[in-house]
């Protein structure tokens, strides 16, 4: 067993697909027009058949709440791996990214939180 596709719940599918490709720097893998929405993913530049993280809309009631409930705590919806934390917290700052949480050291890793402007808080770690 293994994990092929994890979600992101975004507010807008369009900005979200450009913050994480443009910004981030994932590549799109799949767009399948859906009605309104899009079944729309993007997975890492490095391991393009890799993981895929589908950008799906937050349109079910439950989702704002839940959304909200977890910025407000500081809570992070999910985590990405990088090399480095401080170099990449220094790249995504350097093009505007919001960092709720500075660079910190955890113990085995260290993390910092940013916002993803798609109603999202996410962590990045690096092993230390």
């Amino acid at each position: 067993m293994r994990i092929n596709l994890t979600s992101v719940l975004v507010d807008d599918q369009a900005a979200a697909l450009r913050f994480y490709t443009e910004v981030l720097g994932f590549v799109k893998k799949t767009e399948i027009p859906m009605g309104e929405h899009r079944w729309l993913t993007v997975v890492s530049a490095d391991d393009v058949d890799g993981t895929e993280l589908v950008l799906e809309p937050s349109d079910h009631p439950a989702v704002r709440p839940f959304k909200a409930a977890l910025v407000a705590d500081g809570i992070p919806y999910t985590s990405f791996a990088v090399d480095d934390v401080h170099a990449e917290h220094a790249r995504l700052a350097a093009v505007g990214v919001c960092f709720t949480q500075p660079p910190i050291d955890l113990g085995p890793v260290t993390a910092a939180v940013f916002d993803d402007t798609c109603g999202n808080l996410i962590q990045i770690t690096s092993p230390n």
